[in-house]
């Protein structure tokens, strides 16, 4: 079904929209939240948060990307879930290890107040865009997603020392250009 017929369903209150936006979409946001959360229970369980969710925003909102919007509520969902189960446990997994990563590029005091997480997103995005394709397919695959640099290398046909390598070079290049806009440590 279409993503405009399935936004109409939402609209209508029709709950049949909830069982097309699973079946459309349901795969891509488990991968999201697996990726995150490392548990395939607590996935389900954050894809299942993502229809409430969407239930609960459509309307007023009208996605332009039905797609992107289920994948960042899929991605904030599983953070918080991620950050509730580390705050009971210490623990390692993908999410703590990218987030660390990039730990030397950003100032935890920097990013305190609204505003400067929007003015921070908006240099990351435009350092994202000056990117050649690959290499910034390759950083968003680690930082947004939270891809494991094995399933990195497998998508883009790379080893593994390649991709940390090309990851290395990118969160260098980011500090430095943060740096010059004032963001780093």
């Amino acid at each position: 079904m279409e993503d405009a017929l399935i936004i109409e369903l939402y609209n209508k209150r029709d709950e049949r929209a909830i069982t097309e936006t699973d079946q459309k979409y349901g795969k891509y946001c488990f991968v999201i939240a697996k990726n995150i959360l490392s548990d395939d229970g607590a996935s389900e369980e954050c894809v299942n948060d993502t229809w409430l969710t969407l239930w609960g925003l459509i309307p007023p909102e009208v996605p332009k990307c039905l797609r992107a919007f289920c994948g960042k509520i899929t991605r904030n969902l599983a953070l918080v879930a991620y950050n509730k189960a580390v705050a009971v446990k210490r623990g390692g997994g993908q999410t703590a290890l990218a987030i660390e990563e990039l730990d030397d590029c950003i100032s935890p005091e920097n990013v305190e107040r609204e505003c400067e997480i929007k003015e921070l997103a908006r240099v990351i995005d435009s350092f994202l865009r000056a990117l050649p394709k690959k290499e910034c397919d390759i950083f968003v695959a680690r930082y947004y997603f939270t891809y494991p640099t094995g399933e990195i290398a497998a998508k883009f046909g790379m080893s593994e020392n390649h991709v940390r390598a090309v990851l290395s070079r990118t969160r260098k290049k980011l500090a430095e250009r943060l740096g010059k806009e004032a963001w780093t440590k």
